[in-house]
């Protein structure tokens, strides 16, 4: 039995990680690059250090991230405790003061006698001959060479570097008076919610999102377009018609209302095998959260929709985990490797730490010949587990949490406040007793 668990990346997935696993009694070797090699984002010596928004977004045990972080308390989680304690005013958000997080972060691990952290970059994993179990949780700015590494296991085509993801929207919130399902040429069977336009509010849609506000792009990230993953603001900026040779083209699609061909086409593709949630084809996009809102909601059918998550393209390290992963977080090929973190494929801070969480648990499960207990399908973790591990890997893009990707409640509530409320409560039962079993 192996004496020392090795984790790679002292992010928020690798701090909570050797937290989890250390106060269930394993000795930890935690490996963190910086400060003797810094990425291109990362500014200071600290684990845990945030990048980008100080923001763990809402706080609302209602809201999916909120769930998220409730079930993160309630399992003793070093993110949730610190980013507690370095709370700022932000309203029914929780915000921290990045310094002080961090600072607490690191002054926990670095004081922990379980834990040994050593300042060098791992260049290789181990062979395959030795013994120990492995967390690798680099993050979103892997190093290179450990890049290399991931791509050994995975193979190069699966390892992916930026992100290209277009809006999530909540199936309740459509409306379906101008809907149609229909696979193009009748082919799939009604696979697609189909919204067609007509040449006037193609021409408006147009208009609009050519003048839409993007994000910046940041220092660190790379102004690279993928053709097979543009930006539908890129698309658009190429002309007028771009857009109708590309995700909105018409062919193959009649519309049974007008028995014709309509002037251009949306289409929505379940995102779950729920049907609690859509996702908008071909529209991964750089407009700001509001213009995505505005502009979108000009297509007819979606002008009230709520929007689970929005479109983004930055630079990300993460592989296809459904191809690669158990729902334990191990490796397929290679069960005493765990990945954990942004490289799964979730998205956030409090999505990171909580896969961080889950393998540190599994780790110590794991070197320990424990049955590994997996959340279930109903909490936050196990929903998020779900996505990463179950959805189709011809169509996989990283998460947030949504309720989108929890088991529709078997009463069907109407009102959201109320279903949210329900899922949440759904949740935290299945939660505790999901702790009670690893104890």
């Amino acid at each position: 039995m192996a004496q020392e668990l090795i984790i790679i990346g002292g992010g928020l997935a690798g701090s909570e990680a050797a937290w989890q696993a250390s106060r269930r009694g394993l000795k930890i070797r935690l490996y963190e690059m910086r400060p003797n090699k810094l990425t291109s984002a990362h500014k200071t010596k600290f684990l845990a250090e945030l990048v980008c928004s100080n923001s763990f977004r809402s706080n609302s045990i209602y809201n999916a991230v909120g769930l998220l972080k409730e079930e993160m308390r309630m399992a003793d989680s070093l993110i949730m405790r610190a980013a507690d304690r370095a709370m700022l005013p932000a309203g029914s958000a929780l915000a921290v003061q990045r310094d002080s997080f961090s600072m607490m972060i690191t002054e926990t691990i670095e004081g922990d006698p379980n834990i040994e952290v050593i300042r060098e970059e791992v260049k290789e994993l181990p062979g395959d001959g030795i013994m120990g179990i492995i967390i690798i949780a680099t993050g979103p700015l892997t190093s290179e060479a450990m890049a290399g590494e991931i791509a050994r296991l995975t193979g190069s085509e699966y390892l992916y570097f930026y992100d290209a993801i277009s809006p999530i929207i909540d199936a309740e919130s459509i409306d379906m008076s101008n809907v149609f399902r229909a696979s193009r040429y009748g082919k799939g069977g009604d696979d697609y919610l189909n919204l067609p336009m007509t040449e006037e509010q193609y021409d408006a849609f147009y208009n609009a999102m050519i003048k839409a506000e993007k994000v910046p792009i940041r220092a660190f990230e790379e102004e690279r377009v993928f053709e097979g993953c543009m930006p539908i603001e890129i698309m658009a900026s190429r002309g007028k018609n771009t857009l109708r040779f590309g995700p909105m083209k018409p062919v193959g699609l009649i519309d049974p209302g007008t028995k014709r061909q309509p002037y251009a086409v949306v289409q929505l593709r379940a995102e779950n095998a729920f049907f609690t949630a859509y996702n908008i084809v071909g529209f991964q996009t750089r407009l700001k959260r509001a213009e995505q809102k505005r502009v979108f909601g000009m297509i007819p059918g979606l002008e009230r929709a709520e929007f689970m998550r929005f479109g983004s393209l930055h630079r990300n390290t993460y592989i296809n985990s459904p191809l690669y992963l158990e729902d334990t977080l191990q490796f397929k090929a290679y069960p005493n490797i765990l990945l954990s973190g942004q490289i799964t494929g979730v998205e956030g801070y409090v999505e990171s730490a909580s896969m961080g969480l889950i393998a540190g648990i599994n780790a110590y499960r794991l070197m320990n010949e424990k049955p590994l207990i997996i959340p279930p399908s109903t909490t936050a973790h196990g929903a998020l587990i779900r996505h990463i591990t179950l959805s189709d890997p011809k169509n996989f893009q990283p998460s947030n949490i949504n309720f989108g990707l929890m088991p529709p409640l078997v009463e069907r509530i109407k009102d959201k406040m109320e279903r949210c409320k329900r899922l949440s409560e759904r949740a935290i039962m299945d939660w505790e007793q999901y702790l009670t079993s690893i104890t």
